[in-house]
């Protein structure tokens, strides 16, 4: 039987091509845990103001940074958002600019979700037997189609790194300035990343063809 012969994509052309596809299911409500910490009663005029600010902004990009969770491989994404919020809730004093909190968020959304991935690799080392297969929570389900999955599966095998210049990249379309400040490293390093991710990503989608 003769093999059936694919087109040939580039991995950034199918990364574009996937950023229109995703879907995930709107939020109706505030994430895990947030509400109980935005809901008492607020009496000071601030608290009244960073509550209102709080909502806005989730209300703008609760579903992209679970999307964002979700393409780092974050295994409890909700989980990650809605801790990412938290924090952003206790230091909104602390925040220079209010036109900075998306930033924040991002950012905080990358290392919670990098710090949960190497958890998770300490963690399995310590266990006894052959290692479990990754079970997809739901909201990964919901966000990718069949076709996306190779190649979200072979994102997955890159180093943090790699894999984070290229989700931000491609699939949010952040610029070079503003990746390095959700990953916390220089423009020339998000630059040294993004080269090497392609690279990487195209080898492994060439050994699965």
């Amino acid at each position: 039987m003769r093999r059936r012969q694919h087109p040939r994509v580039t991995v950034p052309q199918a990364m574009a091509a996937a950023v229109t596809e995703p879907r995930i299911p709107q939020p109706t409500a505030a994430p895990p845990d947030v509400p109980e910490a935005l809901s008492p009663a607020l009496r000071d005029p601030a608290d009244l103001e960073r509550e209102a600010a709080l909502a806005r902004l989730f209300e703008l990009h609760y579903a992209s940074m679970l999307r964002l969770a979700v393409l780092l491989g974050a295994d409890d994404p909700e989980n990650v958002v809605a801790e990412a919020y938290y924090q952003i809730y206790r230091k909104w004093r602390r925040l220079r600019e209010p036109g900075a909190a998306e930033a924040y968020l991002r950012s905080t959304v990358c290392n919670l979700t990098r710090m949960r991935i190497r958890h998770l690799q300490v963690a399995r080392k310590h266990v006894e037997g052959p290692p479990s297969e990754p079970v997809a929570s739901a909201e990964s389900t919901a966000l990718l189609h069949d076709d996306q999955r190779a190649l979200i599966d072979a994102l997955q095998q890159l180093p943090a790194r790699q894999r984070e210049a290229l989700v931000l990249r491609h699939w949010l379309g952040l610029k070079e300035s503003e990746i390095a400040a959700a990953m916390g490293i220089s423009c020339g390093s998000v630059k040294t990343h993004t080269a090497r991710g392609i690279a990487a990503l195209s080898q492994v989608m060439e050994a699965r063809r």
